[in-house]
């Protein structure tokens, strides 16, 4: 027989979840069967499986060790004594939530078997530094609650606890927080603009289309086709001279590489981005600077009024430094107006 206490990172969760996580390799009929035999209890009493769980629920298996060993996972892998790959920019930590730094050029979340992204960074750093054991991997991983595409750098949250992962993630659904990015632009923009439209994305090319609203922002259009789904973005200038600009972008919908493409389709390409921007434009400052990807940095995260265990985060602005290269930058143009806006973004 084993016994196991139920922490709170596993806590919030359907009981027959709990036991598909902790034996993956088991049929779903043996769990279930074993539920109705009385050979797995919650709390010493039979269970259905559909119970939500709670820290310090007692969970007993009266079943063999072999058994348990054949339907269970691979123990995780040991890691190194220091995070091995990566250290984060750790913004803010608290017990369920970590809000990082990402840079440029590393995954959100893993594409293929070998890839080390922000998931992977973020598990070595709660194993280092003792938020989570490698018993714990069995049944809850950390995990990411928004996604940044590899080469915009920014503000990303990850959830320490099944709490944290759970609220955060539906924050971020249902827009209830506000995300802002700073992006260097080509020409001047000198005016505040919101922008609506309809985005579809191209999954062989991983390149989006956008189509503007044809009501002029009067009402929602309806959409143009299969596949369009509708965007929404506001931007404001913070510096401008005659070639550049340094916007504030308030990202309402967020869609795959939607500030990107809206903002050339209104004919400003955000610097560095070759995959929509200007080829020549960009190779000028990659020749200056360096720049081989596009600067757009996710730098600031408001949260609404939150209720529950996250009570405390309610109302919390979080800012990420901009990247140097973005900064360098900053710093050598002369800028025609807001000169002194512009300096002030890095933190």
């Amino acid at each position: 027989m084993r016994e196991i206490v139920i922490k709170e990172n596993e806590a919030g969760q359907r009981f027959d979840k709990y036991l598909k996580k902790y034996l993956p390799e088991a049929p779903g009929s043996f769990i279930y069967k074993m539920l109705r035999k009385k050979n797995i209890l919650l709390n010493e009493g039979k269970a259905s499986g559909s119970e939500k769980l709670s820290a310090g629920d007692h969970v007993k298996l009266f079943l063999g060790e072999d058994t348990i060993g054949r339907f269970s996972a691979k123990p995780p892998v040991e890691t190194e004594e220091k995070p091995s790959k990566a250290r984060l920019a750790v913004i803010y930590e608290d017990h369920d939530i970590l809000v990082l730094n990402k840079p440029a050029g590393m995954l959100s979340q893993k594409a293929g078997r070998e890839d080390f992204s922000v998931v992977e960074a973020v598990t070595e750093h709660l194993l280092f530094n003792g938020s989570l054991t490698r018993e714990e991997l069995r049944t809850f991983r950390p995990g990411v609650c928004n996604r940044l595409d590899r080469n915009t750098s920014g503000i990303i949250v990850a959830g320490k606890s099944l709490s944290g992962l759970q609220v955060m993630s539906e924050l971020f659904r249902t827009r209830e927080l506000k995300k802002y990015y700073l992006c260097l632009v080509k020409g001047a923009v000198t005016e505040k603009k919101h922008i609506r439209g309809y985005l579809r994305k191209d999954e062989r090319t991983n390149r989006v289309e956008i189509l503007t609203d044809s009501s002029g922002g009067k009402e929602k259009a309806p959409a143009p086709g299969p596949g369009f789904v509708p965007v929404e973005t506001e931007y404001e200038p913070v510096a401008y001279c005659q070639k550049l600009s340094l916007l504030k972008v308030h990202l309402i919908t967020g869609r795959t590489h939607q500030i990107r493409a809206q903002l050339a389709f209104e004919d400003h390409p955000v610097l560095g981005d070759y995959k929509y921007g200007c080829d020549a434009f960009n190779d000028s400052y990659k020749k200056k600077y360096g720049v081989t990807a596009q600067l757009l940095h996710a730098y600031c995260l408001s949260l609404p009024d939150i209720d529950g265990k996250l009570a405390g985060l309610s109302g919390r602005e979080f800012f990420a430094e901009v990247p140097k290269v973005f900064y360098r930058i900053i710093e050598d143009v002369r800028w025609q107006h807001g000169t002194q806006e512009a300096l002030e973004v890095r933190h």
